[in-house]
């Protein structure tokens, strides 16, 4: 094998490799957005519970904290969809990148396109997050509110 072969197949795996980087930061991302969606189901289910229990909170209370924790669901949702398309282009880039070479480096804007697909649902995750995690803070302002007044009465 010529030497310079040897060192276009290196250049070729180490691109392949670079996304491996970002699928590394979405699965670490993905893994925190599943948690989050976790606790988030699990709060509404205990707020369904006191709902259904007849607790002494008033029911339209309850009934607002289930709105917002269903809001904060869906954000979680669709960061974890945009996450996923995030991964799968990311995957698709480092394959993209053995194609092109295969294919004589006709293909340059196959990995590059598939690359910026990955980062725009990387900010779109990361939007969404954002976005849940400020709604988790003024939710949680609200019930400790609440339940503030309750126990000055």
């Amino acid at each position: 094998m010529n030497p310079q072969d040897a060192l276009d197949h290196y250049r070729i795996l180490t691109s392949m490799l670079a996304p491996a980087l970002l699928m590394a930061a979405t699965g670490s991302l993905l893994i925190s957005a599943n948690n989050r969606l976790a606790r988030v189901v699990d709060r509404l289910r205990a707020i369904i519970a006191q709902l259904e229990g007849g607790d002494e909170m008033s029911r339209p209370e309850l009934e607002a904290q289930i709105d917002r924790h269903r809001r904060r669901a869906h954000l979680v949702l669709k960061a974890c969809q945009m996450l996923y398309l995030g991964l799968c282009a990311f995957v698709g880039t480092s394959l993209a990148l053995a194609v092109d070479a295969l294919a004589g480096f006709r293909l340059p804007y196959l990995p590059t396109g598939l690359a910026v697909v990955g980062v725009i649902g990387l900010l779109v995750a990361s939007v969404n997050l954002g976005r849940e995690v400020v709604l988790s803070v003024r939710s949680f302002d609200r019930e400790l509110d609440a339940e503030l007044a309750r126990r000055r009465r």
